[in-house]
């Protein structure tokens, strides 16, 4: 084996830059995002075969080694450490999902939402906790995992969209999780670009602070068709505990996976205390959950191993040496920037991992041009965050869709605070603002 990984290590290192190894994320749209549009049916191609098909694809077409060496290293990149992470915090995710819901959490939590925010503040109030979440815990998927099961049971009570409300909660997600001083991607962006944190915050939210503030609006104004149920049940407060734990824990500034399994153990000991199920019927609740994120466990193992066939065959160094070449202004080298994090996104499904391939590029780039190093951790930050939270394919998406049983491909057209962000983020280097650190 450690032949093997050699051997593959050596062929990685001598490889050029190579846009055929790009296709199998080609093949993989063209599977699911383009048919699923030219049929009219997000549900027709079920997203883990797309990606069954472009791994295998990936595989074949892979040059150097063994086929056994070249499916060790699929293996290898959907071992990848971040890749099993994330399956841990989808395990605890569909434990907590479940239980709650067996107990009765999450009707209760919504209950007492729809008594609490006026009928055309519930879109509003959903965003601002979203927004307030992420900022505070620095984790979108934390923040969807929170926030997801109880827009799901607001949507349904007010005979909404349900990937309409869905889709707030993710927009807002990404709100902190582009801004949170202890987010990851700030964390990479600010130490490729060598610069302060609060630095890269007063820059950044010059750019994003309008746009949610302008989706904002929107939401108050579309909330004024939302009407809540006429009779409401009582409120069960002690059913709302384990949320209001999962909230203040997350808050706190907890690690999401422990959040989860507090949210795992309060909900199992107030269901059997209030007979909401018995002990049997908890674990029973928490195992129909597990096996519920059976399909998006795959679909990651998938997308990891097929993204990392497409780094080693040179695809990343392909869209980078493409997207330097002929840079040759302030505003040339900022977009440069931003379309090397976009793609490098595209390909990895990783929004930290893309700023932390392309950040020293950026400041090499950045330095070139004279580029404000604060400025390029923003437009580093900002883009990674806008293709992570648009494609069909990132862990945020998939959550979210699986945790409300809906395609990832329904969420999209309604996500309008990363397509606005994106907007905002553009013209921000366009029309050289903020102007100080242009």
């Amino acid at each position: 084996m450690q032949r093997s990984s050699d051997s593959l290590y050596h062929i990685h290192k001598t490889r050029k830059p190579n846009f055929w190894a790009l296709s199998p994320l080609f093949v993989f749209l063209g599977i699911y995002l383009i048919t699923s549009l030219l049929v009219n049916d997000f549900y027709k191609v079920p997203i883990a075969v797309a990606f069954l098909i472009s791994s295998a694809f990936a595989v074949i077409i892979s040059r150097g080694g063994s086929i056994n060496e070249r499916i060790a290293h699929f293996s290898s990149g959907a071992a990848n450490g971040n890749i099993i992470q994330m399956i841990w915090i989808f395990i605890l995710a569909g434990a907590f999902a479940q239980s709650a819901k067996s107990m009765g959490a999450i009707d209760a939590t919504v209950n007492l939402t729809l008594q609490i925010l006026p009928d055309n503040l519930l879109l509003a109030g959903i965003f601002i906790a979203s927004c307030f979440i992420s900022l505070s815990i620095g984790t979108s998927v934390g923040t969807i995992v929170a926030l997801a099961p109880v827009a799901i049971g607001i949507a349904n009570q007010t005979d909404t969209e349900l990937p309409y409300m869905v889709a707030i909660v993710v927009g807002g997600a990404f709100f902190g999780d582009n801004l949170s001083f202890i987010s990851d991607t700030t964390i990479a962006a600010t130490k490729t670009q060598g610069c302060l944190m609060k630095d890269k915050f007063k820059v950044n939210s010059m750019i994003v602070v309008p746009a949610a503030f302008c989706v904002l609006l929107y939401y108050i104004f579309a909330g004024l068709n939302i009407h809540s149920p006429s009779h409401l049940t009582e409120v069960q407060w002690i059913k709302v505990i384990p949320y209001l734990i999962v909230l203040g824990s997350a808050v706190a500034g907890f690690n999401v996976m422990l959040v989860l399994l507090l949210g795992i153990i309060t909900s199992g000991i107030i269901g059997i205390a209030t007979n909401g199920f018995d002990f049997f019927g908890w674990f029973g609740a928490m195992g129909t959950g597990i096996t519920g994120m059976g399909e998006l466990i795959i679909i990651t193992l998938l997308a990891g191993g097929m993204l990392e066939m497409i780094r080693f065959n040179g695809g990343i160094d392909y869209i980078i040496e493409k997207l330097t070449r002929k840079v040759n202004s302030k505003r040339g080298a900022e977009l440069s920037i931003a379309g090397l994090v976009s793609f490098a996104n595209l390909c990895t499904a990783n929004n930290t991992i893309a700023i932390i391939t392309t950040g020293e590029i950026a400041r090499d780039i950045a330095n070139r041009f004279h580029i404000d190093k604060r400025k390029s951790a923003s437009i580093l930050d900002t883009f990674s965050c806008l293709v992570q939270g648009l494609i069909p394919y990132g862990a945020q998406m998939l959550i979210a869709a699986s945790l409300a049983s809906i395609s990832p491909l329904s969420i999209i057209r309604y996500l309008y605070y990363p397509m606005l962000m994106g907007i905002f983020a553009l013209a921000a280097i366009l029309l050289r603002y903020p102007r100080r650190y242009s």
